[in-house]
């Protein structure tokens, strides 16, 4: 987890394969976790309990939120309901934000 503040580039850690994800702020409503997606990498379609939003820092990837297909490209903000089906891939590496409450 992160202290008062933090540089968000200096945290990103790409795997060789995989995802890498790091916690940066969780308190008893929120929670920011950092997501490193190495190219070619895909998340398969999932739900979550909580609403949020995904906020895109660096990269090149498809997210399929419903059914529609969003890029995921530097400065892309995507807002989740509860329990929407949503599934990631990732074209080149690519890093992203999720917030959860």
């Amino acid at each position: 987890m992160i202290g008062s503040w933090e540089h968000v580039s200096k945290l990103i850690d790409y795997p060789k394969e995989g995802i890498v994800s790091k916690e940066l702020i969780r308190t008893g409503v929120n929670n920011l976790t950092l997501f490193s997606m190495s190219k070619g990498t895909e998340m398969s379609e999932h739900t979550s309990t909580k609403e949020g939003f995904v906020y895109v820092i660096e990269g090149d990837g498809a997210f399929n939120l419903e059914g529609e297909d969003i890029k995921m490209a530097q400065g892309v903000l995507i807002y989740m309901k509860r329990n929407a089906k949503h599934s990631l891939s990732a074209k080149k590496d690519t890093s992203f934000i999720l917030s959860l409450r």
